[in-house]
Order: C-alpha cells, then sequence, then structure tokens
C-alpha cells in the first residue's frame, strides 16, 4: 500500500507503445485490475494527508485523452494522474500525484490558474510586503524539498505595477507551484507514499501563508 505496483508501470510501457483503442479493449481486464490498485493508493495517500491536513476530495484523472482540440490523437494518456484537494473556502492551495514511468512521475503542489481576483490579491500582497513569502522560499528543510516556484509568468509587470519594484520576480508570476521529481527506483520502492507525504507536510507554511492571503483584505480582515 505504501509503494506503487511494478505492474502499473509495466502497464503504462506497453500502453505506451500500443496506444490505440483495438489493443486497450483487448486489455481492458488487466487496466481495471491496475487502475484499482493505483485507486487504492491515491486514496491511501488521501489518508496520510488527512491527518496533518484536511482533504475533502481525492480525485483519480481518467486515462482517456480529450483529443477535440488536439494535434495529438493518442486516445490514452500513458501517466496516472490524481488531485487531492483542501477543505475551502478557508483552506487554499492543492496537491498532485503523477506517476509515469521512464522517471517522469512528480508531485505538484500551489495554485496552477489563480483567478482574477485572487492573482490581484497575491500581487497586491508581495507589492505591500514580501518578506513573509521570502523567509518561506529561503527556508533551508523548504527548498531543500521544493526548490523554488515553477510556472507561467509574465515578461514584465502587469497592469497597474511598477517593474522596478523590489518584488516584481513575484509580482510578475501567474502561476504559483513547486513541483519534485521522482524515479522509477524511488516510485516502486516500500515507502514512496509515505516520502509524498512527508514532502506534502513541509509546503504547509506556504499554504497557511497563502490561505491567510486569499482570505482576507490588505488590512488584514477576514472575507470569510
Amino acid at each position: 500500500m505504501s509503494s506503487i505496483s511494478k505492474d502499473t508501470f509495466a502497464f503504462l510501457k506497453k500502453l505506451e507503445k500500443n496506444n490505440n483503442r483495438d489493443w486497450f479493449n483487448d486489455n481492458k481486464p488487466e487496466f481495471k485490475r491496475i487502475e484499482s490498485q493505483v485507486k487504492e493508493s491515491y486514496n491511501h495517500l488521501g489518508e496520510l494527508m488527512n491527518i496533518h491536513d484536511q482533504i475533502d476530495k481525492v480525485k483519480i484523472f481518467r486515462i482517456y485523452r480529450d483529443v477535440r482540440f488536439s494535434k495529438n490523437k493518442l486516445p490514452y494518456k500513458t501517466h496516472f494522474g490524481g488531485s487531492f484537494h483542501r477543505k475551502k473556502p478557508e483552506l487554499r492551495g492543492g496537491y498532485y500525484l503523477h506517476i509515469q514511468p521512464n522517471n517522469e512521475s512528480f508531485i505538484a503542489t500551489g495554485f496552477w490558474e489563480p483567478n482574477k481576483e485572487d492573482l490581484l490579491r497575491i500581487r497586491k500582497e508581495f507589492e505591500m510586503d514580501d518578506s513573509e513569502m521570502r523567509d518561506i522560499l529561503n527556508n533551508k528543510t523548504f527548498k531543500a524539498t521544493w526548490g523554488s516556484f515553477v510556472g507561467d509568468e509574465l515578461k514584465t509587470a502587469p497592469k497597474g505595477f511598477d517593474k522596478e519594484h523590489s518584488a516584481i520576480d513575484l509580482i510578475r508570476k501567474k502561476q504559483f507551484i513547486f513541483t519534485k521529481k521522482f524515479t522509477d527506483k524511488e516510485v516502486l520502492a516500500e515507502g514512496f507514499l509515505d516520502n509524498v507525504n512527508e514532502a506534502f507536510k513541509k509546503i504547509r507554511p506556504y499554504f497557511d501563508y497563502m490561505s491567510d492571503v486569499l482570505t482576507t483584505n490588505l488590512n488584514g480582515e477576514s472575507l470569510l
């Protein structure tokens, strides 16, 4: 339960070489067995996370690709992915676990697509005072696990912000995401899900800070 089955990677590798409906339909029983194991693993991780956070939903994404607006017409994903939703509205941020062979597995946390209002609130906070965010980013334990922000950002300052502001590197970001990669050996090792859970624990200073920002106005008054 604390690791990912070797069968999962074996199936995904076969699917990568046979990404067509005929092969998939012929191997549907094996897929359903693998999918059931994967769901158990994600749900187990959700239970571990609920000890230190409030997870109100675990969502495992379907294997079927939406090819309607994509040049890539392959019908199936060659990975498993799932998200872990925190209790809203008071707790902000989300978690994601991506399982894919060939050393492509990773976990991610943060804010993928903040809405217009949230994005402006975050930027205004950084404009006013970025010291608390800097302290979190520069913490040795945090940095050793999560590194630095990744995600999309503007090339210059957003409208209404000074491009010479000392926090412009934070203000121009459009996403506020952290990722951590895993090798196949690490994913298949005993205790992998425990390691993921421990990494997710270490994101909490960031989530606590951002939740406070997004549930208050610039005067610190609650919006809930």
